[in-house]
Parts: C-alpha cells; sequence; structure tokens
C-alpha cells in the first residue's frame, strides 16, 4: 500500500506540474502532451494553429513554383494579415501566455531592425525581403526561432461551472476508492482490538490518511505517504521526526518557561499588595488562602533538625579546632599582658604558658559545649529558648508592621519582583534551548546505558526520561 501510495502521489504532482511545464513536455516528449492534453481540456488554439499551418502550406508551395510565383505572393499576403490579426487578438492571453507574444514580436524586431512589430512581419512575409535575405536562412529563421514559440500556445476548455476541464479525477478515481476500502478495513480491524472505540474513532485514529480521501489539496497526501513509507521500513524518518520533535519543544520549553516564571512572580507581587506579607509579620495563622496539610509548622521543625544536627553532630567534629583558635587567643591576650614579658627570665615559663593556655582553651570549649548540649536538653532552657525567639519576632513583626516601614517595604519588594520578570525572564527568552536539548539527550543517553543495568530498567528510564 505504501508503494501504491506513492505512485499515486507520483500522478498527482505530475498532474499538479503538468500545466506550468507542458511547454517543456511539449519540446521535447510531445507524445506526452499528446495523451495528457485531453485530460486537463487542452486542444490546439485555431487562431495559431491556423498561422503555423498556413507558414506550412507557403513552404510547400515555394518548393513547388518558387519564391517569384503569384501563389507565393497569396500565400506571403494572407500570412501579413494573419500576423497583423494575431498580434492585435493576442491568442495567447487565454493560456495565461502574453509574454511568450512577447518574445515573438521582440525577436521579429531585432531580425527586421524595426519599433514596430506590425512592420516587422509585414516586411518579413515579403517577395522582396525574403529574396534579399535568402529564403531558406528566413525560414530557418522561423522554424528555429519563432515557431516553437507559436506552437506551445493552446486553448483550454471550460466547464459549465466556469472553471478550466480538468478530469484527473478520472484517473484518481480508483486509487481514492482503494485508500477508501483500506480505511475502513483497518478502521474495523482497531475497532475490534478496542472494543470501547467507536468507528469514528477508529478511523481518526489514523487521521492522516484521510488525506488521501480528498478530491482537492491533492500535494498533501506526501504526509500519509511519508507516514506509510516510514512504517514499511522503505525510509527512514526518524532523524526528521527527532529534529521537528526538538524544535517544538524547544518553542513551547522557551514560552513556557517564561509564561510560569512571570505567574510565580505576579502571583507574590499580588500577595503582597492584597496585605498578605502583614498578616504573614502578624503571625496570623488562620489566613484562609493558605492550605496546610499536615498541621505541622515545616519551618520550626526544619529549624529543630538543624538545632539537633549541628549540637550532636558538627560541633563534636569541629571542637579541636575551636580549641585550637581559642588557644591562639589566649596566647596572644597573655602576650599582651605588661608583666609577661618582666617573667620571661624565669625558666620553664614558655611550657607552662603553653600547658595553660591549652587545657583552658579546652576547659572553655568543654564547658561552652555542655552548656549548648544542656540549653538544649533542658525543657526550661527550651522555653526560655522558644521565648526568647517568640519575643524576637513579635518584637520584629510589630516594628515592620508600622505604616511607612511596611509600606516602604512592599514597593521596594514589588519594584525588586518587576525587575527580575524585565531581567532575568528575559535571559530565560535568549537561553539557547537547542543546547539544553542537546544536554538532555546526552544526560539521557549516560543514563539509559549505566552498566549493571539490565534491558528492562534501561527501557523504563527512557520511558520515564521521555
Amino acid at each position: 500500500m505504501a508503494i501504491i501510495a506513492s505512485v499515486n502521489l507520483g500522478l498527482v504532482l505530475f498532474d499538479f506540474s503538468y500545466i506550468p511545464w507542458r511547454d517543456f513536455y511539449k519540446r521535447n516528449l510531445p507524445i506526452i502532451t499528446q495523451r495528457y492534453d485531453p485530460v486537463k481540456g487542452i486542444e490546439p488554439h485555431r487562431e495559431t494553429e491556423n498561422y503555423l499551418v498556413t507558414v506550412d502550406a507557403l513552404i510547400e508551395q515555394v518548393s513547388q513554383t518558387g519564391l517569384q510565383s503569384p501563389q507565393v505572393a497569396k500565400e506571403l499576403e494572407e500570412l501579413r494579415g494573419l500576423s497583423s490579426e494575431m498580434i492585435d487578438s493576442n491568442p495567447f492571453e487565454a493560456a495565461n501566455k502574453s509574454g511568450t507574444l512577447e518574445k515573438i514580436k521582440n525577436r521579429m524586431r531585432d531580425r527586421i531592425g524595426v519599433k514596430s512589430s506590425k512592420q516587422a512581419f509585414s516586411t518579413f512575409w515579403s517577395q522582396a525581403y525574403l529574396s534579399k535575405r535568402g529564403w531558406k536562412q528566413e525560414i530557418d529563421f522561423f522554424n528555429q526561432r519563432i515557431r516553437p514559440l507559436i506552437i506551445v500556445n493552446y486553448y483550454r476548455s471550460l466547464g459549465e461551472n466556469g472553471e478550466f476541464v480538468d478530469n484527473f479525477w478520472i484517473i484518481d478515481l480508483p486509487f481514492v476508492i482503494l485508500f477508501g476500502l483500506e480505511l475502513l478495513a483497518r478502521s474495523f480491524y482497531i475497532q475490534r482490538q478496542h472494543p470501547g472505540f467507536r468507528l469514528f474513532n477508529a478511523i481518526f485514529w489514523r487521521w492522516y490518511d484521510l488525506f488521501l480521501l480528498l478530491p482537492f489539496w491533492r500535494p498533501l497526501r506526501i504526509i500519509p505517504i511519508l507516514i506509510r513509507l516510514d512504517h514499511a521500513r522503505l525510509l527512514n524518518l526518524h532523524p526528521l521526526r527527532q529534529q521537528i520533535h526538538q524544535g517544538i519543544i524547544a518553542n513551547f520549553a522557551e514560552e513556557l518557561t517564561e509564561i510560569v516564571v512571570i505567574r510565580v512572580i505576579n502571583q507574590i507581587q499580588g500577595s503582597i499588595q492584597r496585605g498578605e506579607l502583614k498578616r504573614w509579620l502578624s503571625q496570623n495563622e488562620n489566613l484562609r488562602s493558605y492550605i496546610d496539610i499536615n498541621n505541622i509548622n515545616e519551618v520550626e521543625a526544619i529549624g529543630a533538625i538543624l538545632v539537633k544536627t549541628i549540637v550532636y553532630q558538627v560541633l563534636p567534629q569541629i571542637q579541636p579546632e575551636v580549641t585550637a583558635i581559642l588557644q591562639h587567643n589566649i596566647e596572644s591576650a597573655i602576650k599582651q599582658v605588661p608583666i609577661y614579658h618582666n617573667l620571661q627570665i624565669l625558666p620553664g615559663l614558655d611550657a607552662m604558658q603553653t600547658q595553660l593556655s591549652e587545657q583552658l582553651a579546652t576547659q572553655i570549649t568543654t564547658n561552652l559545649y555542655s552548656a549548648v548540649v544542656s540549653a538544649a536538653e533542658d525543657p526550661v532552657g527550651a522555653k526560655l529558648s522558644g521565648q526568647l525567639v517568640q519575643r524576637f519576632s513579635e518584637a520584629l513583626g510589630t516594628e515592620m508592621q508600622k505604616k511607612h516601614v511596611l509600606s516602604e517595604i512592599q514597593n521596594l519588594l514589588i519594584d525588586f519582583l518587576e525587575e527580575v520578570k524585565l531581567n532575568y525572564v528575559q535571559r530565560l527568552s535568549k537561553e539557547d534551548m537547542w543546547k539544553i536539548l542537546e544536554q538532555t539527550k546526552q544526560l539521557r543517553t549516560q543514563v539509559s546505558v549505566q552498566p549493571g543495568e539490565d534491558k528492562s530498567s534501561t527501557m523504563l528510564v527512557r520511558r520515564e526520561t521521555s
């Protein structure tokens, strides 16, 4: 079916190009025009055909009676009249070939050397001119330079609908019937494979085949034919599909990124303008627009986790470094005492001073860490710390709720977000999406070929990344 559809497309493209290329077929492959002219309602134009028949009669008469005979003079007079009539009536106009007539007139004017085309034809078809310039030379000029331009003219019949006659549908009809029957058969098969489908849905499952049935826009049949050739493995369109998909994704990604970022910024600006910043600062937890999914203050919970991690995991690891810093500071402070310089003469004072600084730094670090642990574990200390944080938040919120402070902060935040839209969102639009897609493709390839993975897991990764 893919090959049959390709043959049909070849016929469609030939029919589509026949009128523009008819001159080429007429000059080089006249057998094609003889066969296909009736399909397009084309027949020889009576006026130009009669002109060429008269020229042929003149040639025959000259060969029989000579150029100076009265019979030849009569034929030449008739040709002068037909030439003048051809220039006035322009029989090439109906075939949209007025330019061809202009070529004929220009060539004839150049041959005779006059500005009037009628005068040029009248001079050319005269016994005096043909005798002076040579009959054979001039008639060869006509046959080689003028006749090919006249012979391509034609008359095309009009139908009752006012359009040009076009019987290509007779050639195309068997193909359309075949494609229609195939589409119905495939649709019934799809409907049986998917019982929930209606016949209408099954037909649109292969929507691209509908182009094969349209009696108009026939060149669009290239779409289903390319798909069929790809399915039949007669043509590999995977690189083209991938390029098209990347182009579509790049355009959508660029626009979608801008839309998402701008909408987020607009929502934040709207929240600030609606006064939600003030309500948040006043710690009003009954905001109707805020949805809590677990009845947990996530900020406090995260803070508690960070405190425990710092106290029990981080501080013990950095205790030696803290002790070294304290020891260095203690030694520096002792050396700055004036009496220390006088006591340096005593033996063993340096060693004692170093030992004392080390013990003092260790003791301070240990006591400080114990105090921090005790504060974290002591319920009363934790309560007092919580009260301190709460009081700090309340005092900060109260001061920031003052009209001039809050108004200034809101205006600055709105202006800052507007600058973000104008600067950073514009950078997003200028980001080279093709580079991003190429990096994504490389990353997908690296992920899908990790060693030790079986085929099923690799395919799963590819589907998920897709």
